[in-house]
């Protein structure tokens, strides 16, 4: 997937981005339609063949129908460590 380095943390801050990593997806109108985690191995290294690749079903979802899935789950990750605002 295609990431920002966001040096500034404008970006992070203007989406209330809690934790990196923080998965946002968008619809071709730009609207937040996914914000989760990647897939179900949360802090754990993929170890089924069959686990869930969240981030990935919401994008398809999104492309098909302009929307996200309804059921979302958080990401969990390290918390962001904010530089004073410029």
């Amino acid at each position: 997937f295609p990431y920002l380095y966001d040096e500034s943390q404008d970006v992070a801050r203007a989406y209330n981005a809690v934790c990196t990593p923080d998965f946002f997806g968008f619809n071709a109108a730009l609207e937040l339609q996914y914000r989760g985690r990647i897939d179900e191995a949360g802090r754990n290294p993929p170890t089924r063949p069959d686990l869930k690749r969240e981030l990935f079903e919401a994008m398809r979802q999104v492309a098909r129908t302009g929307q996200g899935p309804r059921d979302q789950v958080a990401s969990i990750g390290c918390s962001i460590k904010w530089r004073p605002a410029a």
